[in-house]
């Protein structure tokens, strides 16, 4: 077994492989490239290959043109995909940058010591792949397999979740659930019976009004949403934009409640007052949908404006025109559910205020409200049953009732042996998701990496995760490999196929190959019955109607709706998949576990003197920490910038432009500086940054030192009771005008 007292390593032992760079993707070549007598690529020579985008989660389909030198010259949008309609995000034409990024992983690295210190040599795939499979048996032999985490996140990760199965562990967690949208869908699936998924079913195209709470459209860049908020602005529909901060959905929006951090579901429940005590709600839908609202109805009456006022500082006034704007617009309303929501620890419950309050309006089912999402099935290639684990994720949160998939802090916190006897996990996989950027309390992390007998990572970066690995190996980007066929909920059902554009560069590999080269030497050849996943999407794509050869030309295939209407159907019995069969004011599910039925507002922390509600989100150029080292993307924004609100920057005596350090409650101090934004565009209680700067591998050249890392500030979490949400935003900074490690002369 690999010495399990590891320490970060700054991968300064990879060695010098061979450097390949590619043209850039921003302004490299024309898109109706033309002949050229000094020999440049024209539209003839260059290869055209179906994909699928792997920068964000929204996997807008795109055509990605190569050329005979195995360079790739441009991607662009598929016309025909109902997730981009023909457009990219700068995210999706950057992410040529992805590939050509000379600072990529190049070859299998194994953890050794060289005079005492740990250090990264280089191995070759048999040697590595044969290490990772003796740990994991080894792990199974002593513990049991489900002692084996995998951690994970995007497509490469259904490859390994399928070698996970089939080797017996279902401890399987990913960070886009409980450090992001999973209160949403428990919130939504109390109320509605159903997850809102992704691509959020939200019919912004034909809505009349779109109320954003702390919901960033413009800058999380979720292409059709965006594209379709544009439409909606151009026919006039009404934008309210609740958050602290004048996002730039804000500054689109007529109406920008400058909300006070914390105070969100004061608000929705002032907002169901008036729309209850001032008979404006849907009645009708209501009367026929709705289960509980005499209960809701004597719920909110003491949430008055005035009350809200107190609490959130918005005038009352403009708490009862607000609701009178989304109530004319019924049911083509929509209060957005958001993407990334794990907030302050309560957030399962505003969710859920905010699916009722759609319930009110009569949105849900509803032209301009939410639509009713169908998907294609994939069908299963052929293995055998997966074994059954004595435990699992379930296991692991089952103090979590409403908790639906893993959670990545209770894997972390499993990992410390003192804090889970019973469920001991000795190693982990980790796959696509630098966990110390994107997961909060770095210590604990370290603590249970510490405790950890065996951790691989897979990543296509030197991401800092890599630094705390036994064994790295070094993945392909999308636009080198094979993945699963793209099938998501939409109005209209779709796929979308992603093949190899060019050849893998350097000595990178796919996923389904690593997985598969693993599984066959843990003796499970039986689930990978293939000799290339090529073999595995032909056979689904004939089982679905379609071939290969034809997704090869088209990208995108759609498909006619086989579930019904787009909407409810007037005069039409609907039941939902609640315990009531209705949408539920009133949660019996959450009363019989003595949970509150319905959402109840509790006041939290706010800063001491001196201090400034940390929050943070989307650049609208970067996707998470993954793209700030991406050549492309990195010279759009290379930096993020800490907005202050003049008050605040004439109290700590600050300039626009100057650098500053951060310093949170807990006395952890930023380890890179950040610049000063002096704007009217925030309130004075707090200061917001972009997320997924401030890293502190050398090897990312384009992104080392540059800018502040949110995740780093944040110490103190909320979880979520009902699904083990981190909420993450009560966090408080003061800032530093000195450099606090500045050597003192004598």
């Amino acid at each position: 077994m690999v010495n399990s007292r590891r320490s970060f390593i700054k991968i300064s032992a990879m060695g010098a492989s061979g450097i390949a760079i590619s043209t850039s993707a921003l302004g490299a070549i024309p898109s109706d490239l033309t002949s050229n007598k000094k020999g440049v690529a024209t539209a003839a020579t260059l290869k055209r290959s179906a994909t699928y985008c792997e920068v964000c989660f929204w996997k807008c389909a795109a055509w990605a043109y190569s050329d005979e030198n195995n360079n790739i010259q441009k991607i662009i949008g598929n016309d025909n995909d109902p997730h981009c309609y023909g457009r990219l995000c700068p995210r999706g034409t950057g992410g040529i940058g992805m590939y050509s990024d000379t600072d990529r992983l190049k070859k299998p690295l194994i953890r050794t010591q060289i005079n005492g210190e740990d250090t990264f040599r280089e191995a070759s795939w048999e040697e590595a792949l044969d290490l990772v499979a003796k740990n994991m048996r080894q792990i199974k032999d002593t513990y049991g397999s489900e002692s084996m985490a995998l951690i994970k996140h995007g497509s490469p990760g259904s490859h390994l979740e399928h070698l996970f199965k089939a080797f017996g562990s279902d401890t399987i967690a990913e960070p886009a659930y409980a450090q992001c949208r999973g209160p949403r869908e428990t919130g939504f699936g109390l109320t509605f019976g159903s997850w809102v998924g992704s691509p959020e079913p939200t019919d912004i195209r034909d809505t009349k009004c779109l109320v954003l709470i702390g919901s960033h459209i413009g800058e999380n860049m979720h292409n059709s949403q965006v594209q379709e908020m544009s439409d909606a602005i151009d026919n006039g529909a009404n934008i309210i934009t609740v958050d602290p901060r004048c996002s730039t959905a804000a500054s689109k929006s007529q109406h920008w409640l400058a909300i006070k951090p914390a105070t969100d579901i004061a608000l929705l429940l002032s907002w169901m007052h008036v729309l209850i005590y001032e008979d404006i709600y849907n009645k009708e839908y209501v009367e026929q949908h709705g289960h509980g609202f005499e209960a809701l109805k004597k719920h909110v009456k003491p949430f008055t404006p005035e009350w809200a006022y107190g609490i959130t500082t918005i005038k009352p006034e403009e708490i009862r025109k607000t609701a009178r704007v989304m109530a004319a617009a019924a049911p083509a309303a929509i209060i957005h559910p958001g993407r990334h929501v794990t907030w302050y620890g309560d957030d399962a419950q505003r969710e859920r205020a905010i699916a009722m309050l759609n319930g009110l309006l009569g949105s849900w089912g509803n032209r301009g409200g939410f639509y009713f999402k169908e998907k294609i099935k994939v069908p299963k290639y052929p293995h055998p049953a997966y074994p059954h684990p004595k435990w699992g994720w379930k296991e692991l949160g089952k103090k979590y009732p409403f908790a639906e998939m893993g959670n990545t802090m209770e894997v972390i916190k499993a990992s410390i042996p003192e804090n889970n006897p019973k469920y001991p996990i000795k190693g982990w996989f980790v796959a696509g998701t630098n966990l110390v950027t994107s997961v909060p309390q770095r210590a604990m992390i370290e603590k249970a990496i510490e405790s950890l007998d065996f951790m691989v990572v897979m990543d296509t970066m030197p991401m800092e995760i890599t630094g705390y690995a036994d064994v790295i190996l070094p993945e392909c980007t999308y636009l080198e490999r094979y993945d699963g066929i793209r099938s998501a909920t939409n109005r209209e059902p779709s796929i979308a196929l992603r093949c190899p554009a060019v050849p893998p560069k350097y000595d990178s590999k796919p996923a389904w190959w690593m997985a598969k080269e693993i599984g066959t030497r843990l003796d499970l050849q039986a689930y990978f019955d293939y000799n290339d996943f090529e073999e595995v999407i032909a056979w689904q794509l004939n089982e679905m109607g379609s071939s290969l050869e034809e997704m090869k030309k088209i990208g995108v295939k759609n498909f006619k709706r086989k579930s019904g209407s787009l909407y409810m159907e007037k005069g039409k019995a609907h039941e939902f998949a609640t315990t009531s069969g209705k949408i539920e004011f009133y949660s019996e599910d959450l009363a019989e576990l003595g949970l509150d039925p319905m959402p109840v507002y509790t006041s939290h922390e706010s800063p001491d003197q001196g201090f400034y509600r940390l929050n943070y989100g989307r650049s609208p150029m970067h996707t998470f920490s993954r793209t700030i080292n991406n050549p492309n993307l990195s010279d759009l924004t290379d930096e993020n910038t800490l907005w202050v609100n003049p008050k605040v920057a004439r109290i700590e005596d600050l300039k626009n432009g100057q650098y500053v350090w951060l310093e949170n409650q807990d006395g952890i101090i930023s380890s890179f500086s950040i610049k000063v934004r002096v704007t009217e565009r925030i309130r004075w209680d707090s200061v917001y940054m972009y997320h997924g700067f401030g890293h502190n591998n050398k090897k990312l050249s384009r992104a080392h030192g540059k800018g502040a890392s949110d995740t780093e500030l944040i110490s103190r979490i909320k979880v979520d009771p009902l699904m083990g949400g981190t909420g993450m935003r009560g966090n408080f900074v003061k800032i530093l005008i000195e450099n606090p490690t500045k050597e003192v002369l004598l």
